[in-house]
């Protein structure tokens, strides 16, 4: 069928802001427990509150029920570290969670055959001001086991790993077994129920730097002696396991990939289990992050990546041979297994497919949830293609182009399609292949979009990694600008519409591509950073010697801060941005934007200020999620004067300059 010629940028869509928020839940955390599958779903149209539910399967596998365990009042949800993960475990038919409201944890009876509303939580933690995270349970002592944060006046809050009595009797106090160190994770009680295990690092590292993993055993009163170091001599450490057979696994980068690395209590001895130039961890931002598991007491089931690409794979410990797996997932998360019968279940996502909650077992998988219940018109998907691009200092940086794509129309043959370049956050992240609605909504309007994986990013070794030690809003800026000239040089794109878009670490790399380089021609900044020497001074306690790696020393190199703080150069900033930002955000607070905002206003550029309430540092209301995103197209639509059909919202300029023609947007 011929398509019809219409202007890039304007395209008619079905993927729309409802899609992206309404019609679309997020899924996490999934876990198994006598042969049932739990999952966490945060509901965008329930102002994003966290579910956990529940699939009850018979003995072949197949779905009896699916019902929401936790009560209609509780968000599961914890605040430690601020971005939270960890926050239940399922374990012998008891779920232990975090309530959002008080940040207490709770037990409850799962009872997969009774009525809803049959079983209440029950208090194991004191009131107070905790922080709770990454549960593990230890049968032989009768407690949960979690990390715990105290919160303090005036100072940072102090972390340590506690138990807490399956009784109740924690409610008036809890025992602390590791304590001393800024952060830790991942407690697990070994399988006889001996040791413990757990992550720790101290300032002004982050796990991705360098952390530690150590041991302890429990003496005849239940607390913890024999304190010994596994791993940790300038590497990083990523979710140290128990096998079956009593082995303690972990991943380290040590050398440049995060490998899997098995640890023998007896006799003392490491012994790398596979050496792959692939990547078998990701950073730890929230606890709770699983890329292995145990399918039986000799076979690892893992993902990975290569090249940016994501994969699954099989380890037999006994042979140490590996196996990869060909399913069609391009993305893959949380895995978890039951080593009692073979079986799995993580978080994938294909190219055309939206997130699914997956079981696998003896090679056959099915899809047991899905993040959204509308079908795609596969032909109105833009699909990525894997780019390799040279910096200013002939570094090969990587990133997906997606072209724009549409079933019914294309571009008239004289003109190139406006261009969104897409700088993640973290800056400790990275991009990848599967589908993403967010940029399918602007692909299927007739925009072009190149989502980078600027150095610095995971995927590629810790060289990679590295390269952005003190080079952040340089290095990073460089790579941007230079995905956007070659995206100009190969003529694919329209150079007088070029637009870079990028949310918390990712906008402050927008703000500085705008402020320092003049190769965008409009930005948006999604609770972006402004000032470094602000967000060093004024952040929560995981991230507040974060860019001592990426910047410098603070407040030791203060001038570097202010040099590379867009905040102080919006002289050299000439040309529209639009600031979206939540008003409880804790991480980026909102002065940061409103700074940017005022010293852009002062120079009468066009720039827009759109405020969310009742949101942190990410929008997770529906409503909030699909008005951000359409007001940003509007304000893509007004400053590259595009013509579109679509009814889109105000743009809420605070200045606009007068100059900028106003085109058939439908704003109210």
């Amino acid at each position: 069928m011929s398509k019809s010629s219409l202007p890039y940028g304007g395209w008619p869509s079905l993927i729309d802001s409802e899609l992206l928020s309404t019609n679309s839940i997020r899924l996490g955390e999934p876990q198994l427990d006598q042969g049932h599958c739990y999952w966490l779903e945060q509901r965008p149209e329930e102002k994003g509150r966290s579910v956990v539910v529940c699939q009850v399967m018979n003995a072949e596998g197949e779905k009896i029920r699916q019902y929401d365990v936790t009560p209609e009042d509780i968000n599961v949800r914890t605040k430690a570290h601020e971005y939270g993960g960890g926050s239940y475990c399922v374990d012998q038919g008891v779920l232990y969670f975090v309530n959002a409201d008080d940040q207490r944890v709770y037990s409850m009876p799962v009872t997969p055959y009774s009525s809803k509303g049959d079983n209440q939580p029950t208090e194991l933690s004191p009131e107070g001001n905790y922080h709770y995270a990454d549960f593990f349970l230890d049968h032989p002592r009768q407690q949960l086991l979690c990390v715990c944060e105290r919160l303090r006046e005036n100072t940072e809050p102090e972390s340590s790993i506690i138990s807490l009595r399956l009784d109740g009797s924690s409610t008036i106090g809890f025992n602390v077994l590791v304590f001393g160190n800024d952060f830790y994770s991942n407690p697990s009680v070994s399988p006889d129920g001996t040791k413990v295990a757990w992550l720790t690092w101290n300032h002004p590292n982050m796990p991705w730097d360098e952390s530690e993993c150590w041991l302890a055993d429990f003496n005849s009163t239940g607390m913890l002696h024999k304190h010994r170091k596994v791993a940790g001599t300038h590497e990083s450490i990523f979710q140290p396991q128990w096998s079956p057979t009593g082995d303690l696994l972990f991943i380290s980068d040590r050398n440049n990939w995060w490998n899997i690395y098995s640890y023998n209590t007896y006799n003392k001895y490491t012994e790398h289990l596979l050496d792959m130039p692939a990547e078998f961890a990701t950073p730890q931002w929230v606890f709770g992050m699983s890329t292995y598991g145990f399918l039986n007491s000799y076979t690892l089931f893992c993902t990975f990546t290569e090249a940016g690409q994501w994969h699954l794979g099989t380890i037999d410990l006994m042979t140490q041979s590996f196996k990869r797996l060909e399913l069609p997932f391009s993305y893959i998360e949380g895995i978890a297994c039951q080593d009692d019968d073979d079986t799995a279940v993580f978080i994938g996502a294909t190219e055309s497919s939206p997130t699914e909650l997956i079981r696998w077992k003896q090679d056959h998988w099915q899809s047991i949830a899905s993040s959204s219940t509308l079908a795609l018109d596969k032909d109105n998907l833009s699909h990525p293609k894997a780019i390799c691009f040279p910096n200013s200092r002939q570094q090969t940086v990587h990133g997906l182009f997606y072209a724009p794509t549409h079933v019914e129309f294309e571009g008239p043959t004289e003109e190139k399609p406006p261009l969104i370049v897409m700088s993640h956050g973290g800056p400790t992240g990275a991009t990848h292949s599967a589908l993403s609605l967010k940029i399918q909504y602007w692909t299927n309007r007739g925009f072009a979009v190149f989502d980078i994986n600027y150095s610095g990013s995971t995927g590629y070794g810790r060289a990679y990694r590295h390269r952005l030690y003190s080079q952040w809003g340089l290095l990073d800026v460089d790579d941007l600008c230079c995905a956007a000239e070659f995206c100009i040089e190969k003529q694919w794109v329209d150079k007088e519409k070029i637009a870079i878009r990028g949310s918390s670490a990712g906008g402050y790399s927008v703000l500085a591509t705008l402020t320092f380089r003049d190769t965008f021609k409009a930005g948006a900044s999604l609770y972006g950073i402004g000032d470094l020497s602000s967000l060093a001074e004024d952040t929560h306690k995981f991230e507040s010697c974060y860019l001592n790696q990426l910047v410098g020393e603070y407040p030791k190199d203060k001038a570097v801060y202010q040099q590379r703080s867009p905040l102080f150069h919006t002289d050299q900033l000439n040309c529209p941005v639009i600031f979206l930002q939540g008003l409880e955000d804790k991480v980026v607070p909102p002065h940061q934007a409103e700074s940017m905002v005022a010293s852009l206003k002062q120079k009468n550029i066009p720039v827009a200020y759109v405020t969310l309430a009742q949101e942190g540092h990410g929008f997770r209301q529906a409503k909030n999620i699909g008005y951000a995103i359409d007001v940003e197209y509007a304000f893509y639509v007004d400053i590259f004067k595009l013509n579109t059909k679509q009814i889109l919202p105000k743009v809420p300029f605070v200045s606009h300059a007068g100059n900028i023609h106003r085109h058939n947007t439908g704003s109210a």
